[in-house]
C-alpha cells in the first residue's frame, strides 16, 4: 500500500470509532500482528486485516462480521487462540474466524486450501464474506507486486487458490459486491501477469 492507499483506507476507518467491538479487535489485532509487515512494500501487516474490514463494513455487515474481519489472520499468524478470541469477542465472532483459518495440521499447501475452502462452504454467509473479502485484499496484492516487477512463482499457486475461492463464492453468493470485487481484481491481475 502506497503512501495515498494508506490514507485512503485510515479515511475509511471512522466507523471503527462508532463499535466498540470492532475498536477491540483492532487494538487486539494490532497488539498480536506488532512487528510483522506485509512483504510488497513494509507497511504494518495490519493494514490487511483493516482492508477486509473496511470492505465489510461497506457491504454493510453487522459488528461482529466486520470485527471478525480485523481478526481473521490472527489464528494464523500469531499465538492468539480460540479460546482467546471467544472469551474477549464471544463466540460468533471466534467461530467466524476460525472458518477462515487455515488448519495447520495439514502439510500440503494446496490440500490446506482446498480444506479451507470447503470449511468456508460449510460456514455460512457472514464466514464466506470475510472470506471474500480477504481474497479481495490479498488480490490487490498480490496485483501491486506484480505492478512493481515483484512477482514471484509461489504467487501462481496463490492465484490459483484465488480463483479456486471465485469460484466458491460464485456458488455461495452469487451476484454479491465482494464477489464481483473479487472477480475484478483477478481479472485486473490477469490482464497485467
Amino acid at each position: 500500500m502506497d503512501g495515498l492507499e494508506n490514507l485512503t483506507a485510515m479515511a475509511r476507518t471512522d466507523f471503527v470509532d462508532r463499535s466498540p467491538l470492532t475498536r477491540d479487535a483492532l487494538a487486539f489485532a494490532a497488539s498480536h500482528h506488532e512487528g510483522q509487515t506485509r512483504d510488497l512494500d513494509g507497511t504494518p501487516f495490519v493494514t490487511h486485516p483493516v482492508e477486509v474490514a473496511c470492505l465489510l463494513h461497506e457491504a454493510g455487515y453487522s459488528d461482529e462480521v466486520v470485527a471478525a474481519g480485523v481478526l481473521h489472520d490472527v489464528l494464523e499468524a500469531t499465538d492468539a487462540q480460540v479460546d482467546d478470541l471467544k472469551q474477549r469477542f464471544g463466540a460468533e465472532v471466534a467461530g467466524l474466524v476460525a472458518a477462515v483459518s487455515d488448519d495447520p495440521s495439514i502439510a500440503d499447501d494446496a490440500e490446506r486450501k482446498a480444506a479451507l475452502r470447503e470449511q468456508v462452504a460449510r460456514a455460512g454467509e457472514c464466514a464466506a464474506a470475510v472470506f471474500a473479502a480477504d481474497k479481495v485484499s490479498k488480490a490487490r496484492e498480490l496485483r501491486r507486486r506484480v505492478d512493481h516487477g515483484r512477482f514471484q512463482r509461489k504467487d501462481e499457486t496463490r492465484i490459483e487458490h484465488y480463483r479456486a475461492s471465485l469460484g466458491l463464492l460464485e456458488e455461495l453468493m452469487p451476484g454479491h459486491q465482494l464477489v464481483d470485487a473479487l472477480r475484478a481484481e483477478l481479472d485486473a491481475l490477469h490482464a497485467v501477469s
